[in-house]
């Protein structure tokens, strides 16, 4: 990122000062210098709202006035300007106000009288310094608005895949970070063989229902573990003595802070007498 010489010399100055004096020859040392957008006020008071109509991107400031001193003006400004950076040089004799001014929240400060070589040193590098500010500024604004944009695609694309993949699988299910489900089609809770909670919340038990307990402990640990699987086996004999096998896939969720919020997975029935049957859509 950066700042041309251009962009510094149409940048926008205010000058302060209830001296006609001091107004004239800022004025004259800034226009050989090759600034182009420079106006000035002699009254403190309409500092403010000349502010906010202009978005100056320098303030040289008087601290010593009648009527409202410069410290006044800087409090003004932070009650009244939305931008968070107060682009102020202050103007003083008194060695004593600088600290003071740094304090109140101006940036940098030049001594009265007039060094004419550190005056155009410190306004050129506090307007490189403003201008970069507002570029990175808006520079954030843009990136936070792509995220955002990214964020609802993302959330979209994640929606459809969902939907798809419950489509094209026999069983789908979701379970929070406290093992919980809270979504479940097909025989999902006979499937695992531990008791949980439905969807509304009321106890429900599963039944073995001649699921393989050793790899249905097996499936458990891996969910416990939060560990991802792929085409897990799992058989089931009926009471009738016909097999059945399935092939199990599911990962653990993690949101945009590495947080685990829960585990979804998936499901087919493989062997050809559950295909030739019409499978099992049981909703749980």
């Amino acid at each position: 990122m950066k700042i041309i010489e251009t962009d510094i010399l149409q940048a926008r100055i205010l000058i302060v000062d209830d001296q006609a004096s001091n107004v004239s020859l800022l004025e004259q040392l800034l226009s050989e210098a090759g600034y182009t957008n420079v106006v000035s006020t002699m009254k403190p008071q309409e500092v403010c709202a000349l502010h906010r109509a202009n978005a100056f991107d320098l303030i040289l400031l008087d601290l010593q006035m009648p009527v409202m001193d410069g410290f006044q003006v800087m409090e003004g400004l932070k009650t009244n300007s939305t931008d968070s950076y107060l682009p102020v040089i202050v103007l003083t004799a008194q060695p004593g106000h600088k600290l003071r001014a740094l304090q109140a929240g101006a940036k940098d400060f030049i001594s009265k009288p007039f060094d004419l070589v550190e005056v155009k040193t410190r306004i050129h590098n506090m307007l490189e310094v403003r201008l970069l500010h507002r570029k990175l500024e808006e520079f954030n604004k843009v990136l936070e608005q792509a995220v955002a944009e990214r964020t609802a695609e993302l959330r979209e694309s994640e929606a459809r895949f969902r939907s798809l993949t419950e489509l094209a699988s026999d069983w789908y299910w979701e379970q929070d970070e406290n093992g919980r489900f809270t979504r479940v089609s097909g025989p999902v809770l006979e499937m695992l063989g531990i008791g949980v909670e439905t969807l509304q919340g009321a106890p429900s038990t599963a039944t073995a229902g001649g699921w393989n307990q050793a790899e249905q402990d097996l499936l458990q640990a891996t969910i416990a573990a939060r560990q991802p699987f792929l085409d897990f086996a799992l058989t089931r004999v009926n009471p009738d003595g016909t097999r059945q096998q399935f092939r199990v896939s599911g990962e653990p969720m993690f949101n945009r802070s590495a947080q685990f919020i829960g585990y979804r997975g998936v499901g087919v029935e493989t062997s050809a007498q559950g295909r030739n049957s019409g499978g099992q859509h049981a909703s749980a």
